[in-house]
């Protein structure tokens, strides 16, 4: 089964996982776009919540959407003000994701992400959904990626 992980990273959470999945054998995309917040994490998860909360979808820069030689998608997502980035919102109207299998890895401050969890269930009703605690800080959490490879 080929599996690729797709994700977006502010803080560096992101790129943990992400170098994590790649030791396993996993392929990986990193997304970017044209979404920029300030330097000051403050300012950053203030505009980053309020843009999660409404929804918004900036405009992602070279990203590959074509996924057809994947059995399953893994995707990676900051959560902000309990719900998914919003450059992850733009990812998620690009795929088509019909006929694979899906995982979400949810990275937050609290390890906790109940709001974004109800909204993707609704959406991808077989989708597994795993929470990390800032795997930057607490890399013990990286344990719970383990469900990829039962």
């Amino acid at each position: 089964m080929k599996k690729l992980f797709i994700y977006y990273s502010y803080t560096g959470n992101g790129d943990i996982v992400a170098n994590y999945l790649k030791e396993k054998g996993l392929d990986i995309r990193k997304v970017d776009s044209n979404y920029r917040l300030s330097k000051v994490l403050f300012f950053a998860m203030m505009k980053g919540g309020f843009h999660a909360l409404i929804g918004k979808r900036p405009k992602l820069i070279n990203f590959d959407s074509n996924i057809t030689s994947y059995d399953e998608i893994i995707i990676g997502t900051p959560i902000w003000n309990d719900r998914i980035a919003p450059v992850m919102n733009s990812v998620l109207d690009k795929l088509d994701l019909n006929n694979k299998k899906i995982i979400f890895i949810l990275y937050s401050g609290s390890g906790t992400s109940n709001k974004a969890k109800l909204d993707l269930v609704k959406k991808y009703k077989n989708a597994k959904i795993i929470n990390l605690k800032e795997p930057k800080k607490h890399k013990e959490e990286l344990e719970k990626v383990g469900v990829l490879y039962e």
